[in-house]
């Protein structure tokens, strides 16, 4: 997974808000359970005081203190039901006080005796060492000798019972919901990214060979919409600047072809004038190599600007790439011959592949011409054909010169030379390895570079075989 994606981050916010959101909720609502809790408990010990004072006090100076006790004891019995009831004058006199609760949640004996001097019912939570204790006071009465104070108390223990199961439901369905947010969230985010991922797949498809394709727009009205349209419209001024520039080129091109075939010729018809000084022959000579460079960098660009044009696949044809390539061996093989070099063909028999014949044949003679030209005298260059599953491989490779690690990624640009001086004295105009990859793309074909300097390079083609059931002629 990448953690600098987009939508890792936004899952990530999202999950990390969403937690933090659900713990907040999960603390306020035990929060409120507990408030809410012990509100109704005080609310039930406070009418369960008041019921006591205004039943059982109102008898009490003609009964007496201890029928009042006893039917307390009859009437609500305190320790068998786990409460807390106190009854005490104003003087400070105890008149009635519960025992040891069953459950033993607290002890009575502890809890401290109320505030003598308040006239109205109060209420008090009280920490003690075995639990807390709620507890709800009445008073009742007026003149100090007839006022009393009647305490009810309970313990906290089924509260926070309650409380502690609620917690561990919290506990457990939070990261639950959480995971499931989150993995909704994941899908969500995913499907709001989707449209930017077919954006981005579409765009890494678009080259200079197929700009008159465009992205899909998405009619959502958002950003997304307005971003697909504007690439588009970019998308649209750049093929128009291409289809300029490659106009000029294949323009340029066709219209210098004349006027250099004109000044060879005159070159030429001049250097054939017997009353020449040697000097005047030899600037004639050199002016005719120039002419003949300028000549080959125009045929190339041309070349270029057809392969652009797609001519590449106007005569496909079904062939055998072994054959092609063994031929052209042998046809190139006397320029290796001058530099002493030995060219050797390994070529498997029926490898067939589609394409423009004349075009495929091209890149084998640029392939081995370059090899030539950079591999010192007697060298050595191996040309092998060979099938690998669904693909036919053409390697060539050499022990020449080689090429700088630097430079591996530049060269099938344009005009690119590894040492411009020594390609200028070689005859070299950079051209012929980007027209190898030109008809390589023409052809669905992958080619690939591979070389350590002073040991040699190796460069590789990776065509797709021919379809079993393809007929023969043009694509």
């Amino acid at each position: 997974m990448n953690t600098r994606s987009l939508s890792f981050r936004l899952v990530t916010w999202y999950a990390g808000l969403l937690t933090i959101v659900f713990v907040l909720l999960g603390a306020l609502t035990i929060i409120f359970l507990r408030h809410y809790l012990e509100a109704n408990l005080l609310d039930i010990q406070a009418r369960r005081a008041q019921q006591i004072a205004d039943t059982l006090l109102t008898a009490a100076s003609r009964t007496g203190d201890a029928v009042v006790a006893g039917e307390i004891e009859d009437l609500y019995s305190p320790e068998v039901n786990d409460r807390f009831i106190r009854i005490t004058r104003a003087d400070g006199h105890v008149v009635y006080a519960s025992g040891k609760p069953k459950d033993a949640g607290f002890d009575p004996s502890r809890v401290p005796p109320p505030s003598l001097t308040r006239d109205k019912g109060f209420q008090r939570k009280e920490s003690l060492p075995s639990g807390s204790l709620l507890i709800a006071a009445r008073t009742y009465g007026d003149t100090r000798e007839t006022r009393y104070i009647v305490e009810v108390g309970v313990s906290t223990a089924r509260t926070e019972a309650t409380l502690s199961q609620v917690l561990i439901m919290l506990a457990v369905g939070l990261p639950i919901a959480v995971c499931v947010a989150v993995a909704g969230g994941f899908i969500l985010v995913r499907r709001a990214l989707k449209p930017v991922d077919r954006l981005s797949h579409k765009a890494e498809e678009i080259t200079q060979h197929n700009l008159s394709e465009r992205l899909p727009v998405m009619r959502s009205g958002d950003e997304l919409e307005r971003l697909s349209l504007s690439l588009n419209l970019m998308i649209s001024r750049l093929e128009d600047a291409i289809q300029s520039s490659k106009q000029f080129v294949a323009d340029a091109s066709h219209e210098l072809r004349t006027p250099l075939a004109v000044l060879r010729g005159e070159l030429e018809s001049l250097a054939q004038e017997a009353q020449l000084k040697s000097q005047t022959r030899e600037t004639l000579g050199s002016m005719l190599e120039e002419v003949d460079r300028l000549a080959e960098i125009v045929e190339g660009l041309l070349a270029l600007s057809r392969l652009d044009t797609g001519e590449a696949q106007a005569e496909w044809v079904r062939f055998d790439l072994a054959e092609l390539a063994a031929t052209t061996a042998d046809q190139i093989s006397l320029l290796a011959e001058d530099k002493n070099i030995t060219l050797v063909c390994e070529a498997s028999t029926n490898v067939p592949v589609e394409g423009d014949r004349a075009r495929l044949k091209q890149v084998v003679v640029n392939l081995l011409d370059n090899a030539i030209k950079y591999t010192p005298n007697g060298g050595r260059i191996r040309m092998k054909i060979t099938r690998e599953g669904d693909y036919a491989l053409l390697d060539v490779s050499d022990d020449g010169i080689g090429i700088p690690p630097e430079a591996l990624s530049h060269v099938f640009k344009r005009f690119y030379r590894v040492d411009g001086s020594r390609s200028r004295e070689q005859g070299g105009a950079g051209l012929g390895l980007s027209i190898v990859k030109s008809i390589c793309a023409a052809h669905g074909a992958q080619v690939e570079v591979a070389s350590v300097p002073g040991k040699g390079s190796s460069f590789r083609i990776r065509q797709p075989l021919a379809r079993e059931s393809a007929a023969l002629g043009p694509s």
